[in-house]
C-alpha cells in the first residue's frame, strides 16, 4: 500500500464492475474498500465482524434483519455499521459509489449467504 494520499473518486474511475470492492488502503488489519453498487446485493452475514459503510455519491439503502426486517437509507456522507451476526442486503435503484470498511481477507459475500447470481462473485477485495 502506498504511503501517500488516495484519492477515492480516482481509485472508482478505474473500474465498471458493480460489486467489487478495490482495496484503496489499509488501516492496521482492515481494509478500506470502494466500489460501485447498483440494483441488489444477496444477503448475507459476517459471523466475526461488523460492517462498515459510507456513501461517497447516490443512495445506498441496506436491509437488515435485527430481528425484524427494516431497510435503512443512507445519502452522501452518512455511514452506517451492520453489527456483525446481522443478515444485511445492500441495494441501490439509482446506483451509488460507496466505501466499505472490513478487516483485511473477510469475504465480501460473508460467511454465510444466499446463492450467487451471475453479477456476484465472491473475494476479498481487488488491488488498485
Amino acid at each position: 500500500m502506498s504511503h501517500e494520499p488516495v484519492d477515492l473518486h480516482a481509485v472508482l474511475k478505474t473500474f465498471d464492475d458493480l460489486w467489487s470492492p478495490r482495496i484503496a488502503t489499509r488501516i492496521n488489519d482492515y481494509d478500506v474498500r470502494v466500489t460501485k453498487v447498483a440494483g441488489s446485493y444477496i444477503w448475507h452475514v459476517h459471523d466475526t465482524t461488523d460492517e462498515f459503510f459510507l456513501v461517497l455519491d447516490g443512495d445506498l439503502s441496506i436491509a437488515v434483519r435485527d430481528p425484524d426486517e427494516r431497510v435503512v437509507t443512507l445519502s452522501p456522507g452518512q455511514v452506517f455499521v451492520v453489527p456483525r451476526g446481522i443478515y444485511h442486503r445492500p441495494f441501490s435503484d439509482a446506483g451509488a459509489s460507496i466505501v466499505v470498511i472490513e478487516p483485511a481477507g473477510i469475504p465480501t459475500t460473508g460467511d454465510h449467504h444466499d446463492p450467487l447470481p451471475d453479477h456476484i462473485s465472491t473475494h476479498t477485495g481487488l488491488e488498485i
